[in-house]
């Protein structure tokens, strides 16, 4: 799973640094793109690695531009996640130990913010090619394991990178951390395993992932309304 990943990355920045970029006044409305990686997990059954065992990635996505700095980004997401409490420090109660594998499926809303402007144009203009950025949103988890399903509600927290290929490609690079508001993420059996009521850190589960995407932007807009000086 590491070296696809690692693979796909090189591929695709060998496409990046070989494309001509034209500086243009073109700017677009929407953003559409998909993303793969690996996926990774923080519960009863892995308290400390969060990629020990990592799981695959891919999630769907559409962004709303609604300038340089800012866009509003909907995701539908899915990856597998696994874990086995056989290997950890922690005891649980009557030294039993647990191993699980689970689909889960995220969908919701995030405010995404870009460190610089976004985009290429003239320098006056103040654009950059590429910008680090941050989102945090609130969504919704589906997660089914062994015929049972579990639905909660979530809060995604993203840190990722950004660079234009073309005028309207993009290339990422993000990492999420995605609390659930839960603990039947990781199977109904690693529920509150300590017994431990209204604990937000004990009775509640995260999943991660570390993925790479692309996405083509489309719906041009007034490019006099779209940027002020």
């Amino acid at each position: 799973m590491k070296r696809t990943i690692i693979v796909i990355i090189t591929m695709v920045l060998a496409l990046a640094t070989s494309l001509p970029v034209k500086a243009q006044e073109e700017a677009y409305k929407w953003d559409a793109g998909i993303s793969l990686g690996m996926s990774g997990y923080i519960g009863e059954a892995n308290s400390s690695n969060l990629y020990k065992t990592p799981g695959f990635a891919a999630a769907l996505s559409m962004r709303y531009l609604i300038n340089p700095r800012w866009a509003l980004r909907g995701v539908l997401s899915t990856m597998s996640l696994s874990g086995n409490s056989a290997d950890m420090e922690n005891v649980f109660p009557e030294g039993k130990t647990y191993e699980f594998s689970s689909q889960v499926y995220d969908l919701g809303v995030r405010a995404e913010a870009n460190f610089f402007n976004y985009g290429i144009g003239e320098t006056y203009k103040k654009m950059r090619r590429w910008s680090p950025y941050f989102a945090i949103g609130v969504g919704a988890t589906l997660s089914s394991t062994d015929g049972d399903t579990f639905v909660a509600m979530n809060v995604p927290m993203s840190l990722g990178v950004k660079y234009k290929l073309r005028q309207r490609l993009n290339l990422g690079l993000e990492w999420t951390m995605t609390k659930v508001f839960g603990d039947n993420v990781d199977s109904k059996n690693l529920s509150n395993i300590y017994t431990i009521e209204n604990s937000f850190i004990r009775n509640s589960d995260w999943h991660s992932s570390l993925t790479i995407s692309i996405s083509y932007e489309f719906g041009k807009r007034c490019v006099a309304c779209y940027y002020e000086d």
